[in-house]
């Protein structure tokens, strides 16, 4: 029941709407709890409800004040796909220059550029990671 109450947050996540009402009730940080478990359906939701609320300003704010951007990071290593994606997804609109110092470290942009490089192999990992690059490192693509 846990496991499908983090995905139907993760889903109130993905309307603006709702964007104050995660800050008020910390559901940010239920998101940022829920990728330090060993349950990998939890890592996913929780990576998931990261990657759509941090479009927000605001939220990006606090999920980088509440230590995220280490937990999203090490997403990139998960073996689930929509992981992943969603980790990808959140480091794109996280990377700000008040903290792209942390996620732009050399080992982070070697796994951001093998994505990148998949191509057909995976294409949502390569789209979404030439993205990130384009957007964040313009001078490297």
């Amino acid at each position: 029941s846990k496991e499908k109450v983090v995905a139907h947050l993760a889903n109130f996540a993905y309307d603006p709407y709702n964007f104050s009402f995660l800050r008020q009730l910390n559901v940010l940080e239920l998101f940022l709890d829920c990728i330090t478990e060993p349950n990998e359906k939890l890592v996913e939701f929780g990576a998931g409800g990261v990657c759509n609320a941090c479009v927000d300003p605001a939220n990006a704010a606090v999920i980088a004040e509440c230590g995220g951007i280490p937990l999203i990071i090490q997403c990139l290593s998960s073996p689930v796909t929509n992981t992943v994606n969603y980790a990808l997804g959140a480091l794109y609109y996280l990377c700000n220059p008040t903290n792209e110092e942390e996620i732009l470290k050399p080992e982070v942009i070697e796994v951001i550029k093998r994505y990148a490089a998949a191509g057909a192999g995976s294409v949502s990992f390569s789209n979404l990671a030439k993205a990130f690059l384009e957007k964040h490192l313009p001078d490297q693509t």
